[in-house]
C-alpha cells in the first residue's frame, strides 16, 4: 500500500467484483474506503471460494484496506444513515441501480458537488454480468478451437470496470477542484467490452473483412506464438514480438537453414515481419515442433532466457501460488490479519513506486466492524444516539461470527419517528453545511439529531 490518497475519502455500497474493484485500488492507494452493506452482510458476502467455516476468501481480498459499516438497508432509517453518509463524504462509488433511494439525483439534492461513479450492466439498466457481457461481444466464439464457444474464467470486463471507475472518480474529482461541479459518472460493463473491442481493432476488422476471424485455440493472431510441447512433456507458450527475439530463436533450435530454405520457397522474409509469419505458420509451426520435441524444457528455458525470447510454461494456480518469485519473493505480497483466521500471503498495491517506502497489505474488515466508528465521525452522532440507533442483541442470534456486533437499526420506541425525521432533514442539509472542496471533508454541522457538533 502507499499513501498517495491521504486525504480522500468514498462511501461504496457495492457487491460482487467491478465496483468493489474500484473501492480496493483507491484504497490500497491510501483512500479512506468505506463499504456499507446490510447487517449480515450483502449478496457477495458468502461467495466461493470458502473456508469450511464458510468464511468469504473472495470477500476478504476484494475489501482489504476498506473500513466497514453495516446498516438494515430494508428499513428508512437504514437507508437515510447511508444517504447521509454519502452526502457528508462527497464521493461515492457503487453498482446500486440508477433509480430509487441512492440515485444521483436524489443524493445530490443534499449535496451539489457529490460525485457518484455507478457500474452497470447495459447501458439502458439492464442486468448484466461479466459472463454474459462477454458473450454479447463474441470472445467465447474466437477463444479455443471451435465449434463450440469457450467462456475464459477470469472475469476480465469486471476488472477493467473497477480500474476504469477508479480512474473516472479521480478524474470527475479533478473536474470538481476546477470548477466546483459535481456528477455522476455511469460505466455500463457492455460499453466497457464493446469500447475495448473497437480500441483493440477488433471492430474495424470485421467490418473490413466482412468475417469473423477464424478460431486459432492457443496460437496468438497476427504474430508467431502458440504452445509447444518439449520433450520431457512439458507444454510451454512462446511468443516472438521483435526481429531479434525471432533471430534468436531460430538460433537457440538450430533452424537457420530449414527457415531459409521456407523463405526461399515462398520469395518471402520472415526477419522484421509478424504478418509473414503469422500467414505461414503452416509451414513453420512444423519445423518449429520438432525442435522443440528434441529438448527438454530446462535445457529450452535456459537457452530462451540468455536469448530474451518470451517463454513460460503452463502451470496450475497452486504451481503460481508456490512460486517464490511470483509469491513469496514478490514484494506486492505481505502478511495481514484475516476475518477468516486463515494465514496466506495478502497482496496490496500491484503498482511500486521507488521513491516511497511500500507499507504491508492491511486486512480486510469485520462486517460493520466501524459502524460506530463512522457514523459519529462522519455524521457527528453523540455516542448516546449511536446507542440507540444499536439494535438488540438479539438480532444477532444465528449471524456468522464475521457479522458486526453494532447492527442499525430497528426502531423500537415511539421517539424513533422522530429520530428518523430529523435524520431525513439533516440528510438534506449536509450541502449547505460542507465545504465544496474536492475531497468534501465537513465541517462543523447539525448533526442528524438536531445538536449542534
Amino acid at each position: 500500500m502507499y499513501n498517495l490518497l491521504p486525504n480522500l475519502s468514498v462511501i461504496e455500497a457495492s457487491s460482487f467484483v467491478a465496483s468493489p474493484t474500484a473501492g480496493l485500488y483507491l484504497a490500497q492507494m491510501g483512500a479512506e474506503v468505506i463499504r456499507v452493506d446490510q447487517i449480515g452482510g450483502g449478496p457477495d458476502f458468502r461467495r466461493w471460494p470458502v473456508t469450511e467455516a464458510g468464511d468469504s476468501l473472495y470477500w476478504e481480498n476484494l475489501n482489504r484496506a476498506k473500513k466497514s459499516v453495516a446498516l438494515d438497508l430494508a428499513r428508512p432509517e437504514g437507508r437515510e444513515l447511508l444517504q447521509a453518509l454519502v452526502r457528508a463524504t462527497g464521493q461515492f462509488v457503487t453498482n446500486f441501480p440508477v433509480g430509487g433511494f441512492l440515485s444521483h439525483e436524489v443524493l445530490a439534492e443534499g449535496r451539489a458537488d457529490l460525485v457518484t461513479v455507478r457500474v452497470m450492466g447495459w447501458a439502458d439498466g439492464s442486468p448484466a454480468l461479466d459472463y454474459t457481457v462477454n458473450n454479447a461481444v463474441g470472445y467465447p466464439m474466437l477463444t479455443g478451437t471451435g465449434p463450440e464457444p469457450v467462456n475464459h474464467v477470469l472475469p476480465a470486463w469486471d476488472l477493467l470496470t473497477g480500474a476504469y471507475a477508479a480512474f473516472a472518480l479521480l478524474a470527475a474529482i479533478q473536474r470538481r477542484s476546477a470548477t466546483g461541479e459535481g456528477g455522476e459518472v455511469r460505466l455500463p460493463l457492455s460499453d466497457i467490452a464493446i469500447g475495448t473491442v473497437a480500441n483493440l481493432g477488433g471492430i474495424a476488422e470485421v467490418l473490413y473483412g466482412g468475417a469473423n476471424r477464424p478460431r486459432l485455440g492457443n496460437a496468438v493472431y497476427g504474430l508467431f506464438g502458440r504452445d509447444f510441447v518439449t520433450r520431457d512433456g512439458q507444454r510451454t507458450m512462446i511468443v516472438v514480438v521483435t526481429p531479434r527475439q525471432w533471430a534468436n530463436l531460430v538460433a537457440a533450435l538450430g533452424l537457420g537453414e530449414a527457415v531459409a530454405a521456407v523463405e526461399a520457397e515462398r520469395g518471402i522474409s520472415f526477419a522484421k515481419d509478424d504478418g509473414l509469419r503469422f500467414t505461414h505458420r503452416d509451414a513453420l509451426y512444423p519445423l518449429f515442433e520438432a525442435a522443440i520435441g528434441s529438448r527438454d524444457h530446462a535445457d529450452l528455458a535456459a537457452a530462451f532466457d540468455a536469448g530474451g525470447i518470451v517463454h513460460s510454461p503452463y502451470r496450475t494456480m497452486l504451481d503460481a501460488a508456490n512460486d517464490p518469485a511470483l509469491v513469496a519473493h514478490n514484494p506486492i505480497f505481505g502478511a495481514a490479519e484475516n476475518p477468516s483466521g486463515f494465514a496466506y500471503p495478502a497482496a496490496g498495491a500491484f503498482a511500486t513506486v521507488p521513491q516511497l517506502e511500500r507499507q504491508p497489505p492491511a486486512p480486510a474488515p469485520r462486517n460493520g466492524q466501524h459502524s460506530e466508528e463512522v457514523l459519529a465521525e462522519r455524521l457527528s452522532l453523540p455516542s448516546g444516539e449511536i446507542a440507540r440507533l444499536i439494535d438488540s442483541r438479539h438480532r444477532r442470534q444465528g449471524e456468522s461470527e464475521m457479522t458486526a456486533p453494532t447492527p442499525f437499526p430497528r426502531a423500537k420506541t415511539r421517539g424513533s419517528f422522530e429520530r428518523s425525521e430529523k435524520l431525513r432533514r439533516c440528510c438534506l442539509d449536509f450541502a449547505r453545511h460542507s465545504p465544496s472542496s474536492s475531497l468534501g471533508e465537513a465541517g462543523p454541522v447539525q448533526n442528524c439529531f438536531g445538536e449542534m457538533e
